[in-house]
């Protein structure tokens, strides 16, 4: 048969039977992978700090487990950066509170003070202005370990416990993961416990000036008039809180215990999350709880679940991503189009419908009640806190492989999709109307990742999934999500990633729900998106973009192209129309050219985010099944020869 030439002259019959045999190869692997319920999980990493903080609460606890710390050691050794410190992500820049927190437990492993890494890395530390100019969190930590006074802290008194729903600030008006993390905190800032610390280890020689001698530990996060009120408001609390009623503290801390207890989560633990585990074990332990107690013990368990460890090294993951991971290879192989005899993606999808959350209203309802519950977890469970990115994911995957089978599921999670939109038109990820700007600029809030707002990414997510189940249906929703987005697209045509690194991320999940609820591909504002993603590849084909470019002077910093940024960009590209282009068969080339190994693309790099500039993460299935949808995709759509995108994703 004559070899098919495309319009920009490239031999389409070679290129696709070149795709076809990298997908078959792929796919099989990847279902090899496959659990023996149905579910895939890949390891999630971060960065220093979770695994820093496993040994640090070992010790704080005198808890030590010398193997598996020899091991997190190890790690921590391992991904030292060449400028003596720690980054947030692979080849970033020096972190100084990433950085204390690895020299610690790094020193409290016993690695001596003057070997030369850690010599190297107490040089960095003290360039920085030293320990006593770390952030927030890290600075409690320090106070835990008799390391800072804690006056180095905010005051944040327990008895925000009672504060009534109202009041400028409450736990509902901040993002699920705050709240998690800050309740047990709470009563660790109350009762202001002491680290056990069995082999009295400090940390001195971090600091420029003596601890109890430094003056300005508390700064304004934002450097905003209202940071400056806020501290004048912590110096008044600071008099203050000594003056609280004993019987209103001893309420508080009993509602901040009713508070976590349910939500412990099993074996999945509070809130899904390393710091809120551990901040839920270090307040139970100040509570006063025997080591045999129930609810300790399952939230030991539940952070021990997180390791991942092998012979030599290991590293303990924030969380785990079963059910994002699960619905994301579902896409994949539904899109690869191979067999299922053996029925590996009807057990997925059995496997997904039967973790959906039916019957437990979570915290979400504060801002909704009445709202039937309906979504998914990130995490294996996590009832409380579903997850709207999630959710989206997960039934248009079950609509692509069954829409009669998973009705039921679909509808469920369409109804709490919707009522989770935002008055702006936009979906948060976990709570709807979370958006109370100025509690960013409290002094605790020095992350800057206290809140859960509408983003672009989740409300493409959104958008897609019900254009995809019935568009006219949901036409004024949708359109209201649709005018978000418009809002929400930068001056240079791109679309900010919230979740994932960064733009190109952001741009490809809003031109898929472009392209999904019928908009005019070819309209101007749209083509501005198109013409941004094209500029942005690289001379290998390859789309890449840096972890840095959270901070507005590194925008468009690229240090290497990666399989899993150059899926996304290619599957965007093809959303808008844009499968014959040049752009997107080198992008393809690339993902067929790069080092790969079965299904699994060869990728160092951090590409996603957890709270930008604050916490980087690295899922260790982006680079196996995001190239293997876009390879899928490509040749779906050169067979297809329909040059639209008939899904939301």
């Amino acid at each position: 048969m004559d070899a098919l030439v495309s319009e920009n002259g490239s031999d389409d019959s070679a290129l696709l039977s070149q795709v076809e045999a990298t997908i078959a190869e792929a796919r099989d692997d990847l279902k090899s992978m496959q659990a023996e319920d149905g579910h895939w999980v890949f390891d999630l990493e971060a960065d220093a700090t979770i695994p820093a903080e496993f040994i640090l609460l070992n010790h704080y606890l005198d808890e030590i487990d010398d193997e598996t710390e020899s091991k997190l050691s190890s790690y921590l050794r391992a991904i030292q950066g060449d400028h003596g410190g720690w980054p947030l992500f692979y080849e970033g820049d020096f972190n100084l509170s990433a950085s204390i927190k690895a020299y610690f437990a790094l020193k409290l492993v016993g690695d001596d003070p003057d070997a030369e890494h850690m010599v190297r890395a107490r040089k960095a530390i003290l360039a920085a202005g030293g320990a006593a100019h770390s952030n927030v969190f890290t600075r409690i930590t320090l106070a835990l370990f008799g390391a800072v006074p804690w006056r180095a802290v905010p005051v944040m008194p327990v008895e925000i416990m009672l504060l009534p729903a109202w009041f400028p600030f409450h736990l509902s008006k901040i993002s699920y993961w705050s709240r998690t993390v800050l309740v047990p905190l709470l009563i660790l800032m109350a009762l202001k416990p002491r680290a056990q610390n069995p082999r009295g280890i400090s940390i001195k020689e971090l600091f420029v000036r003596a601890p109890d001698e430094e003056e300005r530990y508390l700064v304004n996060p934002t450097g905003s008039a209202w940071g400056e009120i806020f501290l004048g408001i912590d110096k008044v609390l600071r008099k203050v809180e000594p003056m609280l009623p004993r019987s209103a503290r001893d309420r508080a801390i009993k509602a901040a215990v009713n508070f976590v207890k349910p939500r412990l989560n099993g074996k999945d633990g509070l809130g899904g999350i390393f710091p809120a585990m551990a901040n839920a074990v270090m307040a139970f332990e100040a509570l006063g709880y025997p080591k045999d107690d129930p609810d300790l013990l399952v939230a030991k368990s539940a952070i021990r679940n997180l390791l991942h460890i092998d012979d030599k090294t290991g590293f303990c993951q924030p969380c785990l991503s079963p059910i994002w991971d699960t619905g994301l290879v579902v896409h994949s192989l539904v899109e690869a189009n191979g067999s299922d005899e053996t029925g590996e993606l009807n057990r997925a999808a059995e496997w997904l419908a039967g973790k959906q959350i039916l019957d437990v209203e979570g915290d979400w309802v504060e801002r909704r009640p009445g709202l039937r519950p309906g979504g998914w977890p990130f995490e294996y469970a996590n009832d409380y806190y579903p997850d709207v990115d999630d959710t989206a994911v997960v039934a248009i995957a079950l609509d692509r492989m069954d829409r009669e089978k998973f009705r039921v599921n679909v509808k469920r999670a369409a109804e709490w999709i919707l009522g989770m939109q935002s008055k702006n038109g936009g979906w948060g990820s976990f709570d709807a109307d979370n958006n109370y700007d100025y509690l960013n600029h409290i002094p605790f809030a020095d992350h800057g990742a206290l809140l859960d707002p509408p983003t672009s990414d989740v409300t493409a997510r959104c958008i897609g999934m019900l254009a995809q189940f019935d568009s006219d249906a949901y036409a004024e929703p949708v359109q209201r999500g649709v005018d978000f987005l418009k809002a929400e697209q930068e001056s240079d045509g791109s679309w900010f990633g919230r979740w994932g690194t960064n733009y190109v991320y952001g741009t490809w999940s809003v031109l898929c729900a472009l392209n999904a609820v019928g908009e005019d591909m070819q309209a101007p504002y749209i083509r501005k998106g198109v013409d941004w993603l094209k500029a942005q590849q690289g001379d290998d084909g390859g789309w890449g973009e840096d972890g840095a470019t959270y901070w507005e002077d590194a925008e468009g910093v690229n240090k290497a192209s990666t399989a899993s940024q150059t899926a996304w960009a290619v599957l965007g590209l093809m959303a808008a129309e844009e499968t014959e282009s040049k752009s997107v068969e080198r992008g393809i080339k690339f993902l067929l050219e790069s080092p790969r190994s079965g299904s699994t693309w060869e990728e160092p790099w951090h590409t996603a985010v957890g709270f930008p500039k604050v916490f980087y993460l690295k899922y260790h299935g982006y680079n196996v099944y995001f190239p293997l949808w876009a390879l899928s995709r490509y040749r779906n759509m050169k067979k297809g020869n329909t040059g639209k995108v008939p899904f939301g994703l």
